[in-house]
């Protein structure tokens, strides 16, 4: 779970690695002993679901920062804002 709660911040995509991990060790041993597969499957569930907002994250931010890319010399606050509406609007 904590993987997924930081997952934003790109650190859940590795924490989330390791959980899945752990998740599916859980479930090996879940399989030998019978206990804990409920558990075993909502780690490797969040750690999946962790790794793929990480990794849809880093995508977006790219993605802004590429479209955005003629906007980060500027002397102001606003002018930096009214370029980012520009390029991401298309007016």
């Amino acid at each position: 779970m904590i993987g997924l709660s930081t997952s934003i911040v790109f650190v859940g995509g590795l924490i989330g690695v390791v959980g899945l991990a752990l998740g599916i060790a859980g479930l090996v041993t879940a399989g030998r002993t019978g206990v804990g597969r409920g558990r075993a499957v909502a780690g490797v569930v969040a750690s999946a679901l962790a790794i793929v907002v990480s990794v849809l994250a880093a995508v977006l931010l790219v993605r802004y920062a590429d479209r955005t890319q003629d906007c980060y010399q500027p002397d102001s606050l606003q002018e930096y804002r009214q370029c980012v509406q520009q390029h991401l609007t298309g007016n």
